[in-house]
């Protein structure tokens, strides 16, 4: 059973999460996907990165999950912004996606949005 206060995690791109975007809200649910540069076992924090942009990640609820530097991990989780936009995600699901290109999938997650914007877009000027 889902809760009613879960929202989905929304596709983005690490190079997106600046403090400027719309998405670099606090408790913004979102789904990141990138490279894991660094582990902490005793904080099991993860920071995970995409090109020169990286991401921390609080992965202590996630359960069944070895993490290997370098190897490609998705990520949907709230997005938690401490002093001085420090952000970090607090992950709730996680996954090794190795395999997956990453050029590809951005590819595709901007084409979903357009096609997404196009829909709402013909959707409002019926209404």
């Amino acid at each position: 059973m889902v809760s009613a206060g879960l929202k989905p995690g929304v596709p983005v791109i690490l190079r997106e999460l600046e403090p400027s975007s719309e998405m670099f809200k606090q408790g913004a649910s979102l789904r990141v996907t990138g490279s894991l540069q660094s582990f902490d076992v005793d904080s099991a924090t993860a920071v995970i990165q995409d090109g020169s942009v990286s991401l921390k990640v609080d992965t202590q609820h996630l359960r069944d999950i070895s993490f290997r530097t370098n190897s490609a991990y998705q990520f949907i989780g709230e997005l938690q912004i401490r002093e001085d936009n420090d952000a970090i995600l607090l992950a709730r699901i996680g996954r090794n996606v190795d395999g997956l290109d990453l050029n590809l999938y951005q590819q595709a997650l901007l084409i979903r949005r357009q096609h997404e914007a196009k829909l709402l877009s013909s959707r409002t000027r019926r209404a």
